[in-house]
């Protein structure tokens, strides 16, 4: 007799858009795939942040401009009263100051609407599972962007390990937050460090404990704004 099949918990996603259509037409797409599960629509930012507490989604596809609440602000108010929640960015903008705006209120990734839907779905799968969601020379950009607006009064070649009192990394976590920090994947740090994926993982549900975090990209803001991280590990040229 076959054993039955497990069942899997689904990604349970918030769609917000001003546009019918496009809601529409993504939850349509969306709803194909076997592991995703579109709970709710918003039409608006305000919508949005209503909708997030009530439905208590996985992820919240974002879009940037909408009606009575930009996406901006909208992303802010929800990853402070749904920190278990994750944003994804799904929009029409590239400007990088929106990308740098989305992150630093709480986005843990950014994917433009003319992306495939394949690479909408791996997104919103990723951004589920707290990974980055930003292609890798993007993510450098954006942080250097990020590191230059924040004062070093640190030694230039002294980053402290507790710039804020009560955070203090162990010297692997610290390792692992620049390798993280210059666009590498928990596989290409574990390959680098010669230990397993399954390490990398601990050490960074250690760091987003200590960070008050819950994904990559927001550790690693997080690690510049308080000085764990200075403009130099994010500004660097070779990241193979």
């Amino acid at each position: 007799m076959p054993s039955a099949e497990r069942k899997v918990a689904k990604i349970r996603v918030l769609l917000c858009d001003d546009h019918a259509l496009v809601r529409e037409g993504t939850r349509r797409l969306l709803e194909e795939e076997p592991d995703i599960e579109v709970v709710g629509e918003a039409s608006n930012g305000v919508e949005a942040v209503e909708m997030a507490k009530k439905l208590s989604p996985h992820v919240v596809a974002m879009d940037v401009s909408m009606p009575r609440m930009n996406g901006i602000e909208a992303t802010r108010r929800i990853r402070e009263s749904c920190p278990g929640t994750f944003i994804l960015a799904l929009t029409a903008y590239d400007d990088f100051a929106y990308v740098c705006s989305l992150l630093e209120n709480g986005a843990s990734g950014y994917i433009l609407k003319s992306a495939r839907i394949e690479e909408v779905v791996q997104a919103i799968r990723a951004a589920a599972l707290g990974e980055s969601v930003l292609d890798r020379q993007v993510a450098k950009e954006v942080f250097a962007r990020i590191a230059r607006r924040i004062p070093e009064d640190a030694p230039e070649d002294v980053v402290p390990k507790s710039a804020e009192p009560g955070i203090s990394l162990t010297d692997k976590e610290l390792h692992v937050l620049r390798l993280v920090a210059r666009g590498l994947s928990n596989k290409e740090i574990a390959y680098e460090l010669k230990v397993s994926p399954r390490t990398i993982q601990s050490h960074l549900a250690s760091i987003f404990s200590k960070l008050g975090v819950t994904s990559r990209t927001q550790a690693v803001i997080a690690g510049l704004k308080k000085g764990i991280l200075s403009q130099k590990d994010v500004e660097v040229t070779d990241i193979d």
